[in-house]
């Protein structure tokens, strides 16, 4: 009997907040903010350069593998990632390497929807229903297969737009708020083009 894929796998969930950055610098930055995973809470920042160099900042060494296993970066460093979180107000520590802060505004029509359908929209079979749609409209995947044999569904459960945000990188000012342009290369997807905060339940499914 050929193998099962379903059956042949195990199904990782993580929960929490994905806010992606674009800088008039030229660097992207995506934040993984989660509150529930295999690993416990934890917090990691994926970036890449003007330049093209990709950069995965995790906060310990398991994470750090797992996340590298499954999206593509030139550099990994393990640093300690701290996120405070004072209303709207988002402040993020990288060790020594990166210092951000972002305001996350009021949720839009698109969050709205997104918020009351959260049982339905988190769940991996509304992501690949919707993946042509989101594609469509917002330039993103919510679906793909991701690196060594695993595959993704990222189930949006709310959405606001940022409204500012600052950055330095090793000391160095990144330049204010700008559209996520060019797409960010980790893996499958991008985030969307506007800076914006998203509730997501990311299932990850991979060989067991």
């Amino acid at each position: 009997m050929p193998p099962d894929p379903a059956r042949d796998s195990v199904d990782l969930r993580f929960d929490g907040w994905i806010t992606g950055i674009g800088t008039t610098s030229g660097t992207r930055l995506v934040l993984g903010h989660w509150l529930r995973t295999p690993f416990g809470p934890f917090s990691d920042v994926m970036l890449e350069q003007a330049d093209g160099h990709r950069m995965l900042l995790a906060p310990s060494r398991q994470v750090a593998d797992f996340i590298a296993g499954t999206y593509a970066f030139d550099e990994v460093r393990v640093v300690p990632v701290g996120v405070r979180i004072a209303g709207a107000r988002w402040t993020v520590a990288a060790g020594a390497v990166l210092d951000l802060t972002f305001t996350v505004g009021r949720r839009g029509a698109l969050g709205t929807l997104l918020h009351l359908a959260a049982p339905v929209t988190s769940r991996p079979a509304f992501a690949a229903l919707t993946d042509p749609v989101a594609r469509l409209l917002m330039g993103v995947r919510t679906r793909g297969s991701a690196g060594n044999g695993r595959y993704e569904w990222y189930g949006a459960r709310d959405l606001h737009r940022l409204t500012e945000a600052t950055a330095t990188f090793e000391g160095r000012d990144l330049g204010g708020l700008a559209p996520v342009t060019p797409p960010v290369r980790f893996g499958f997807g991008s985030t969307p083009r506007m800076p914006c905060q998203v509730r997501v339940t990311t299932t990850v499914r991979s060989p067991s």
